[in-house]
């Protein structure tokens, strides 16, 4: 369905309801409606539809439909407040800046600092962009403990037989997960004609999945497991090839293995493709509260009654520098962004972000709409210089004498 007819449909559907109606839907429902886009790519809509689509692309079906991610029934996981953390910066400016909804960092389990923007609050979801590739990835690590994945060296075709025969046909799991496929990809999101924003709308043959019908097609450029080349289209693969290996939508996987044992406050939401598939690489909806408690959910081990969802030593691989971006100090693991100090994030265009410090036991997470766009440069190297102050103020207080 055309976005302008959906526009249409969503005007007609709130003049039938009339006043009463409109105000009987929650605030974030209301203020998509508003500034509903009228075209189909959200990397080309404006600032206000952004801030409005974020926090409520799965509440109307004609815009995205999605899978819910059960919360379990006990309590959630505290995340008891701790001292105000001093930093060496102003935070308002960094989170106007930002255009931040939302900035939490948990230190050794507690709320260090925790604050809202944009009338986003704790309750909301916001959706989280490629943050989504790394929680993927986790599952992945929780179908080869189960058994469902053999091996990270098993090939894609094998739980994917229409791969057969295309670039993919020699490409392991392993390097589908570090994206050295070495398969051409454009993952500009100011190019139109890039793949990244083309793929969502390629008509597949019958009975073929669209993005395994959009990928195949693509041509191989160099060998295997020589060369990373950033590409959402092979996260989106990675879920296809989870789902195929478990049986099971991810979302059912996702509250299975992390959102009840992790202790989530919220149900969370995953966008799904024209195929009725989760989309891997992206938009899952989530408090940023819950986001928090799946990086502390990692830093802890993945544990779950004192037992790893992955295999022993598994979880240090995907943390860790697998491939060399090009970028000094920085790699790139089983789809998390390393650091030559041992931390690692989940990145999310418009400035969604987990960062996870493990020698520091320090967690920071954030939602935001980048003014500048989907990688605005500016705003990502603020965000990197925020992570080194977090970690240079806890440095700075640890080496502060104890207070009488």
């Amino acid at each position: 369905m055309k976005f302008k007819k959906i526009a249409a449909w969503a005007l007609g559907a709130v003049v039938v309801a009339g006043t009463a109606g409109w105000f009987s839907l929650d605030k974030e429902t209301r203020g998509l409606l508003a500034t509903l886009p009228t075209n189909r790519d959200i990397l080309f809509w404006s600032v206000p539809q952004r801030d409005a689509a974020f926090r409520a692309l799965d509440r109307l079906p004609v815009l995205a439909k999605a899978r819910t991610v059960a919360a379990g029934a006990t309590p959630p996981r505290p995340l008891p407040p701790g001292p105000p953390l001093k930093l060496p910066l102003d935070v308002d400016a960094y989170m106007a800046g930002q255009r931040s909804a939302a900035l939490l960092i948990v230190h050794e389990g507690k709320v260090r600092l925790e604050r809202y923007g944009l009338e986003f609050d704790a309750a909301g979801r916001w959706t989280s962009f490629s943050v989504a590739k790394s929680i993927t990835s986790t599952l992945v690590g929780a179908a080869l403990a189960d058994g469902y994945i053999k091996s990270m060296d098993d090939k894609v075709s094998a739980y994917i037989p229409q791969m057969k025969g295309s670039a993919y046909d020699d490409v392991s799991v392993r390097q589908l997960l570090t994206m050295t496929s070495g398969v051409k990809w454009n993952e500009d999101y100011g190019d139109p004609n890039s793949d990244v924003a083309r793929f969502n709308n390629h008509q597949p043959e019958e009975g073929v999945d669209a993005l395994v019908s959009y990928l195949r097609r693509l041509p191989r450029e160099v060998p295997a497991g020589t060369r990373w080349l950033y590409s959402t289209g092979e996260t989106n693969l990675v879920g296809i090839l989870l789902a195929q290996a478990t049986g099971k939508p991810l979302a059912e996987y996702l509250s299975e293995k992390v959102w009840v044992p992790a202790g989530m406050e919220q149900p969370a939401t995953w966008i799904l493709s024209r195929t009725g598939r989760e989309i891997s690489g992206c938009c899952i909806q989530a408090a940023t509260r819950d986001l928090a408690r799946y990086a502390l959910f990692v830093l802890d081990g993945a544990r779950v009654g004192g037992r790893s969802i992955v295999p022993e030593g598994w979880l240090a691989e995907a943390t860790s520098e697998r491939a060399a971006t090009g970028i000094p100090g920085r790699g790139y693991g089983y789809q998390w962004w390393t650091y030559a100090d041992g931390a690692f994030a989940a990145r999310g265009i418009f400035g969604q972000g987990l960062f996870i410090d493990p020698k520091r036991r320090l967690v920071i997470a954030s939602n935001a709409n980048w003014g500048g766009g989907a990688s605005d440069r500016t705003a990502s190297d603020a965000r990197e210089a925020f992570y080194r102050a977090v970690q240079q103020a806890i440095d700075e207080e640890a080496k502060a004498p104890p207070r009488p």
